[in-house]
């Protein structure tokens, strides 16, 4: 049951920017292992199992926490529940700056991971206090900036980290958190809840959801060393489907399910869902691929780079990722969602055969890797904001939720499954990948991002359908 609220009252350029500014700084935070986790498996003595495990973890409970955040934010405001959203985030970045070991750290890790549900609790801010017009813009304009902020933080991670420490790459980005929190608190004005049922939190759907996601990656992780044991293969597989199949039939019968799958029945979701899965999967292989070929020895086929250098070849990158929410957000506007989504699908596709078929230069990699990031950031957005103004106001966070739940296992699917083909690529007794390794991650990214179109073509011109 719901009831009517009066009309939440508009906002200015500086609520907005102080959600811009909470989107930067966790983006910043969410990204710093990845450039980073050759030197924290050195300085903690971890294993590469474990280092997968670091990896992944903030990935597994973002995809959790997004949905539940989300619905959280429709039934009591979006304000109330980011701002000590943030605060789980901020206590997760200061456990993860004072770790000792590795336990202590992926503690850190899961607290963060809270972060990735604050992109729904701002769509619902932007749509309750702005326009329908202006709120398509400023939602791209805080996906976007969640995007640069996440390349920045790859950026600046392995110069910080190898300059002072990494406890203060964990730190420096947990204080901007907590700045842009309380700007957040003080210039945002209180929304009010959407939804007013009393349902409880879904916590079998979490549980089984949680089984599902956990079991999905060491499959994928694991798969390629576990050939030699099918039994345990099997295993995991049986367990997955068992996870899996048990999630969707509670969340079927559940009053207020976590994930209320209801949603992926409408055209808009639905597609979007499928969409933003496929494009993840080939950004993630160029997010991954990409620094690996600049780190392989000179004397082969790579280059030989430092972590600070490679910073400095992703940065136009990071800049293209950047700019790409507001194009996006102001293209959906003009021209709709599909063109949009059809010109990133296009772009991303021939970034990555560029990739696989030039990759001899530090330019090939720079120009490429800018290109999929340019598309990335115009698909995600786009899909994103058109899922937030297709659904009913109320519905906001628990449909975009869907959507960044689908961003988060799109992405680690396709890290995973671009890591096992390197290994997989790694001849015995050697440590550098073979050259046709990278070539066929990046052929199968930009055969997955060229299916999306068959999914593009059933789309509307507009948002709503």
């Amino acid at each position: 049951m719901s009831t009517t609220h009066a009309p939440a009252p508009p906002i200015g350029k500086a609520a907005v920017g102080a959600l811009g500014a909470l989107a930067v700084s966790t983006g910043a935070l969410e990204s710093v292992v990845t450039p980073t986790l050759p030197l924290l498996q050195r300085e903690l003595d971890m294993s590469p199992a474990e280092g997968a495990l670091l990896s992944i973890v903030l990935l597994v409970t973002g995809a959790l926490i997004t949905p539940i955040a989300g619905k959280l934010g429709d039934r009591y405001g979006g304000k109330r529940v980011v701002v000590r959203l943030m605060a789980v985030v901020c206590a997760g970045g200061l456990v993860s700056a004072l770790a000792p070991n590795l336990p202590v750290l992926l503690l850190g890790q899961v607290l963060q991971g809270a972060m990735v549900g604050a992109l729904p609790l701002s769509f619902i801010l932007v749509r309750a206090h702005l326009p329908a017009g202006e709120s398509k813009v400023a939602i791209g304009v805080v996906s976007g900036l969640f995007v640069g902020g996440a390349m920045a933080g790859t950026l600046a991670a392995g110069p910080v980290a190898e300059g002072l420490s990494r406890h203060w790459m964990f730190a420096l980005p947990t204080f901007a958190v907590i700045g842009a929190t309380m700007l957040v608190h003080r210039l945002m004005p209180h929304d009010p809840p959407r939804r007013t049922d009393g349902a409880g939190i879904d916590w079998p759907g979490l549980v089984l959801l949680s089984g599902t996601l956990v079991t999905l990656m060491l499959v994928l992780g694991l798969g390629a060393d576990l050939v030699a044991q099918p039994l345990v293969l099997l295993g995991l597989v049986v367990l997955l489907a068992a996870f899996g199949t048990g999630w969707v039939a509670v969340e079927r019968r559940a009053a207020s399910p976590m994930v209320d799958l209801r949603m992926l029945t409408r055209p808009a979701v639905g597609k979007s869902c499928v969409l933003t899965f496929l494009i993840c999967v080939g950004t993630s292989a160029a997010t991954y691929l990409v620094p690996q070929l600049f780190a392989v020895p000179a004397d082969t086929y790579g280059f030989g780079a430092s972590a600070t250098e490679i910073g400095f070849f992703l940065l136009p990158g990071a800049l293209a990722a950047s700019l790409a929410g507001p194009i996006s957000g102001i293209g959906v506007r003009r021209l709709g969602s599909r063109a949009v989504v059809t010109a990133g699908v296009l772009l991303m596709t021939v970034g990555l055969l560029g990739l696989a078929a030039a990759h001899t230069e530090i330019w090939h990699l720079v120009v490429g890797k800018a290109l999929v990031a340019l598309a990335n950031g115009l698909c995600v957005t786009a899909m994103v904001t058109r899922t937030a103004t297709s659904v009913d106001l109320g519905d906001t966070g628990i449909a975009t939720g869907l959507v960044l739940v689908t961003r988060v296992i799109g992405f680690a699917v396709g890290v995973q499954v671009t890591g096992a083909i390197l290994t997989a690529g790694t001849p015995s007794g050697s440590e550098i990948p073979a050259e046709s390794a990278f070539v066929a991650g990046f052929v199968l990214a930009a055969a997955v991002t060229a299916l999306s179109l068959l999914v593009v073509r059933t789309m509307s011109k507009g948002v709503k359908e």
